[in-house]
């Protein structure tokens, strides 16, 4: 709902700065003058004479006709100027009262502004709007000084900020202020308005001769001419963008050789519009206005737009521009700059046009800063700041808010007292460590000789809401998130990326059904308003009014394979294996390229490419078949693999021959193909942590602890719950053991794929010779969350879940354990987790790589979760307490152990594990009639025989 001007008005109260106070009253007659200072730092070693640079400082002399006044020293330049302008006003006795503006105030200031645009003085000075003023007395005859209005209208912030204290719909509609404008002017007797639809301005009398000389030299010395690549736009979605050239010589206005190529004599009635892309930018729209007077100075608008246009609206230069553009027009970059004489100027091109409408989209400033348009996507997740790849989400929610002419986004951060350790599983607790006297070498068993001293503290969590609103302050959206940070950044970045994440849903389908929409936002947290949404954004849906995804995006990482109409499709992966494979957390170094292709033949056109690519695996921070493709390489291995083709305008965005790449696009027989290399893998934190510290590594000592217990057992089969990549089964195919019969059990098909790809690699040579692994008959893979229930689960001898269950929540650890001990009641089961009173240890390790500490905070804030998907870790008091009460609840015993420290050393093991033993007098589970079913098999191998699912 919008807001009167009065109204708005009253609430806005501003205090006019030393500057402008100075400004107003002596204009260009005041003069700043700032130069470094260099001051002598005490360099703490007496007799040493080499001098010590301090910090830079700044100070100010101002000079007015009056007096002269120097300021203190200061960092920031502005502040030096601000201070002296201060001393000033205190010295004159001028005394700035707090200014309440209202509309008739604003009114007359506008005139004043006008008037002063129109003076002697301005147009010696150095603002990008007196080098259009000096253009204009290049042209000849009729057109001699006169100056188009939307041209002030729109170079000129002051009469923009003036005219949206008039009314602030002037921000949203443009042509306001070019109608404030002609009524100011009208006002002004040394000024003459067009009259009969032009839409110009000129003084009245000439300037005089003294003021003109400069500008003839100025002229004589700036000759030839300029040509200036740019785009005309169609008002019909149906007519094809084309290049056009500007060819601008010194001696015309570069604003007439566009209204020349829109068809008109001279620039009169073009409208410009505000800068697209990028704040700085001098990329805008040109487009026309009607034959027909714009409106009459007297005429009162109250609030409504007169109708200027002619045409068709061009849906496309609406969108770039965030108004209402009709019939044709330019896009150029093009125009005077702050303190420069010369016309900037830079080539347009089809490639800039796309990345504009790319740039625009919720996930579009990520791709652009990634420098990757095609295979880079906007993660789904902020795990933590060393890990992030480009644009961080709030810098990028500021810039999506920016472009689509919003207010900037609202960040309310509240803070809290988390529960003391005592209370809080994973909560945080220091220890007191006692130093070492000697080199504790590599492992954990000299890791410290901690103090038993332990103080109990409670800590603070943050969570961010973000708000959306537009100019006017309407509400658009709020994020609430329920989840808390231990860092304030990090609870900013995710409720920014939880924001650009919905954006980006209905960015993909502007036609999504509004009860879609309400789920999609539900489950991010987040209330929006409906008709403030749609009229926001009411261009995008009127450039795309069939079209249901823009951007193609797919959220699910675990994309299956193709198969059947496109056999190509089936990755191909080269090269000898490494061993060194990429893991969620971990971060992916490739080399890759993406081509167009036809499938008749072998032509091929490169779109995108990059020598070195890096990106954090399972954050979904790329195409989801690139990281399918990875997922299954190890260094040093190549894939190549074809895809549908993505969207056109990511295709346009990335190709430098747009032309060449169109036609390819338009024969319908182009797919994309990816050619990718994986160069390195930089392992999780919480592995390079352990590997710091541990010899073997914590995970392979974890793997080794459940190796040693199946061999020394009888057991017969085994169900590893949380299997993941198939670390422990892969391990136990180098051991003879009794096994016959193995099971794993995870929800990532991502890495039951590599568990699969290993096992039956080894499963396989166990037919053909003497290997350990010859005693297994079977081996089963399956799709499914550990605390659902499955009869296929029950009666195993022996159940491991190694480090799985902190990447629950809390009330589900304790389910799985329920789950598993009185329904599938293996005869043993072993259950590791990090035990949290050794992260001082480890985080103390000095690693370079290792996750930054927020400014201002030292390393006597408490210690961090090893990784930042743990919903928690629990000490060894509270990992006791759960094992023990699992235990009596189902008539197990348990025993406890670990590796990586040791038990008679504070603080422990690095790892802690509970053993749970089937007590003798129990029976195994009890299998139900009917069988249960809820896993999916992805991979099955008997006796030689494979099979997946599809």
């Amino acid at each position: 709902m919008g807001t009167s001007g009065a109204a708005a008005l009253e609430a806005k109260k501003t205090t006019i700065t030393p500057k402008a106070v100075i400004y107003q009253k002596y204009g260009s007659r005041a003069s700043y003058e700032v130069e470094e200072v260099h001051e002598s730092v005490q360099n703490g070693c007496p007799g040493l004479y080499i001098p010590q640079k301090g910090p830079c400082l700044y100070q100010c002399r101002l000079n007015l006709p009056e007096l002269s006044i120097l300021s203190g020293t200061f960092k920031k330049k502005k502040d030096a100027e601000q201070a002296a302008a201060e001393m000033a006003i205190q010295k004159l006795g001028i005394h700035p009262l707090v200014h309440s503006p209202n509309v008739h105030d604003a009114g007359e200031e506008l005139v004043t502004r006008i008037a002063y645009l129109f003076s002697n003085e301005f147009l010696a000075s150095q603002h990008p709007l007196s080098g259009h003023f000096k253009a204009t007395l290049r042209r000849e005859g009729d057109l001699y000084g006169c100056v188009p209005v939307s041209v002030i209208a729109v170079y000129d912030g002051k009469i923009s900020n003036l005219c949206k204290l008039i009314d602030p719909k002037a921000e949203s509609n443009p042509c306001l202020v070019i109608s404030f404008v002609l009524q100011a002017a009208a006002t002004l007797p040394t000024l003459i308005t067009a009259t009969e639809g032009q839409l110009w301005i000129r003084r009245e009398n000439p300037y005089p001769p003294e003021v003109m000389e400069p500008l003839l030299v100025e002229q004589s010395c700036t000759l030839g001419s300029v040509c200036v690549q740019a785009l005309l736009i169609p008002s019909s979605l149906h007519e094809d963008i084309k290049p056009v050239t500007l060819d601008v010589s010194s001696s015309t206005y570069y604003l007439d050789v566009i209204a020349q190529k829109l068809g008109l004599l001279d620039a009169s009635k073009i409208l410009v519009s505000r800068p697209i892309g990028k704040a700085s930018s001098e990329t805008r729209l040109y487009f026309v206005g009607s034959d027909s007077l714009f409106v009459e100075p007297s005429s009162d608008l109250n609030g409504k737009k007169p109708d200027i246009f002619e045409g068709s609206m061009n849906a496309r230069a609406s969108y770039l521009a965030g108004q209402e553009v009709y019939g044709g027009a330019i896009l150029a970059s093009i125009g005077y700059t702050w303190k420069s004489k010369d016309l900037f100027h830079e080539d347009v091109f089809l490639k800039s046009y796309y990345r504009m409408l790319i740039y625009k989209t919720p996930s579009g400033p990520y791709k652009l800063s990634r420098e990757s348009t095609i295979a880079a996507e906007l993660p789904v997740v902020f795990t933590i700041k060393s890990n992030w790849r480009g644009s961080f989400p709030r810098e990028i929610l500021c810039t999506f808010c920016r472009q689509h002419r919003l207010s900037e986004p609202v960040f309310n951060i509240s803070r809290y007292p988390g529960k003391a350790l005592s209370d809080l599983s994973g909560s945080q607790k220091k220890l007191k460590v006692t130093e070492l006297t000697e080199d504790p070498g590599p492992t954990s068993e000299n890791a410290a000789n901690h103090g038993d001293d332990e103080t109990v503290e409670s800590v603070s969590n943050f969570r961010c809401e973000v708000k959306v609103l537009s100019k006017l302050q309407d509400l658009i959206l709020q994020c609430s998130p329920k989840d808390s940070c231990r860092k304030e950044t990090d609870c900013i970045q995710n409720a920014s990326l939880k924001v650009l994440s919905w954006l980006s849903s209905y960015f993909q389908d502007f036609n999504m059904p509004l009860e879609e929409l309400n789920s999609l936002a539900d489950a991010l947290d987040i209330k929006f308003n409906p008709s403030h949404l749609f009229k926001e954004f009411k261009f995008c849906s009127t450039m795309y009014p069939n079209q249901q995804r823009i951007i193609k995006a797919n959220n699910c990482v675990d994309v299956p394979q193709a198969t059947g109409e496109h056999e190509n499709y089936l990755l191909r992966v080269e090269g000898p294996e490494s061993g060194i494979c990429p893991s969620n957390g971990s971060l992916a170094c490739i080399c890759y390229s993406a081509c167009l292709v036809m499938e008749a033949g072998h032509t091929k056109e490169l779109i995108e490419s990059a020598h070195e690519f890096e990106f954090e695996m399972g954050a979904r921070a790329v195409n989801p078949h690139v990281e399918t493709a990875v997922a299954q390489m190890s260094v040093g291995q190549s894939a190549f693999l074809l895809v549908d083709l993505p969207s056109q305008e990511l295709i346009l965005a990335a190709a430098n021959d747009s032309a060449r790449a169109l036609s390819l696009i338009n024969s319908n027989i182009c797919r994309l193909e990816y050619c990718i290399t994986l160069l390195k893998v930089t392992e999780p934190l919480e592995d390079r942590m352990e590997q710091a510290l541990f010899s073997p590594p914590l995970s392979k000592q974890r793997v080794e602890y459940a190796v040693e217990h199946i061999k020394k057992s009888d057991a017969t089969t085994l169900v590893d719950f949380g299997c993941g990549s198939g670390s422990l089964l892969e391990s136990l195919l180098d051991y003879p053991t009794s096994l016959r019969k193995i099971v794993g059990v995870d929800l990532s098909l991502k890495s039951l794929s590599r568990a699969a790809k290993v096992l039956h690699s080894k499963l396989s040579k166990s037919l053909d010779g003497d290997v350990p692994c010859r005693g297994i008959q079977s081996a089963t893979l399956y799709d499914g969350s550990i605390i659902v229930f499955d009869s296929r689960m029950c009666g195993f001898d022996i159940g491991t879940c190694l480090e799985v269950i902190e990447h629950m929540e809390e009330d589900q650890a304790s389910l799985f354990g329920d789950l598993v001990l009185s329904s599938f009641r293996p005869s043993v089961l072993i259950v590791s987790t990090p035990n949290y009173e050794y992260n001082v240890i480890l985080q103390k390790s000095d690693l370079p790589s290792q996750e930054e500490v927020p400014e201002g905070k030292g390393q006597s804030e408490s210690c961090r979760f090893r990784n930042h998907d743990h919903k928690f870790e629990w000490t060894r008091e509270q990992f006791s307490s759960w094992a023990r009460n699992l235990a009596s609840r189902h008539d197990y015993s348990v025993e406890f152990s670990g590796v990586g420290g040791s038990a008679d050393r504070e603080p422990g093991f690095a790892s802690q594990i509970a053993l749970f033993r089937r007590l003798p007098w129990r029976d195994e589970c009890v299998r139900d009639e009917e069988p249960v079913h809820h896993y999916n098999i992805i991979w099955e191998w008997s006796n030689g025989k494979t099979s997946k699912s599809d």
